[in-house]
């Protein structure tokens, strides 16, 4: 699941925002292009959706009880440990100031209702009941996105991994299966609407983004050409659809062995994803 999701961030994240003519011009899956407005990131390098994302699978994996401040402090090391760039630009500074997570607590506002808490809330979904990803998925949601539709969108893109990884139903019910689940009360029009157009800020956006290439797609591949090809926040759709989609048996696993090849590989890059999954996926 690690690997793939942040195949999915990596791939979307050099067309996050850029111009739909240069997405329909290199949306092709031959390979990792460089952003056209980010000329000093390496083509191939993940975003903060998986920084933040092998945070929450290391904190799952450790076995320890969950607090809010044991949660910041893995978001502060996950990211002095290894630097990466994709965060707002408020948080990034933030991160980079503080050394700890009770600072971090102390100055954060958490008052969004964009997408972070919901990128990275994949590897919850492998906890053993709805129940247990419920809790836990808001509990990583309000360290930095506490509003109701924060919330809501980190614990609808944690569901999908659930139904996918626990075999819940074939994908094409998942997003019906979420709003059985998951009431939509946060003005979104529902998790099984189906979305078209240029994904936005919100979380909703993204997630029901993703939940539309899952349920309409039968391969990763798929999945990811046609999440880059709404425009917008496309890493993050891509990294939640391919987070659950990893996990479907009904899913051709088919991603161009380029993408998997040119993933970044430093310390915390493929490898690293590579083990930390196997424990992830035997908790």
């Amino acid at each position: 699941m690690l690997v793939e999701l942040a195949i999915g961030d990596a791939y979307g994240g050099s067309f996050e925002h850029a111009y739909p003519s240069f997405v329909a011009e290199h949306n092709t899956l031959a390979g990792y292009v460089p952003h056209p407005g980010q000329p000093g990131v390496p083509a191939g390098r993940y975003t903060d959706d998986t920084q933040m994302t092998i945070a929450i699978a290391e904190l799952l994996v450790s076995g320890r009880r969950w607090t809010p401040s044991l949660l910041a402090e893995h978001f502060v090391h996950a990211y002095h440990r290894d630097p990466h760039d994709g965060y707002a630009p408020r948080f990034h500074q933030l991160l980079s100031e503080v050394r700890d997570g009770e600072e971090l607590l102390r100055r954060l506002k958490p008052q969004s209702d964009k997408s972070g808490a919901a990128m990275r809330a994949g590897p919850i979904g492998v906890l053993p009941t709805v129940d247990d990803v419920l809790y836990h998925a808001k509990l990583q949601a309000r360290i930095t996105h506490d509003t109701p539709a924060g919330i809501a969108a980190a614990q609808a893109a944690a569901l999908a991994v659930h139904y996918c990884h626990h075999g819940l139903g074939p994908p094409a019910e998942v997003a019906r299966w979420i709003e059985n689940v998951l009431p939509a009360d946060v003005g979104h029009g529902g998790w099984a609407r189906p979305w078209s157009g240029k994904v936005g800020p919100q979380g909703w956006m993204s997630v029901r983004a993703a939940l539309t290439v899952l349920t309409e797609s039968r391969s990763l591949s798929e999945m990811l050409q046609r999440s880059v090809a709404f425009t917008g926040d496309v890493d993050t759709v891509a990294t939640i659809a391919l987070a659950a989609a990893s996990r479907s048996p009904e899913v051709a696993r088919d991603l161009p062995p380029v993408l998997w090849r040119d993933l970044e590989n430093g310390e915390y890059g493929r490898d690293y994803l590579v083990k930390l999954d196997e424990r992830l996926l035997h908790i």
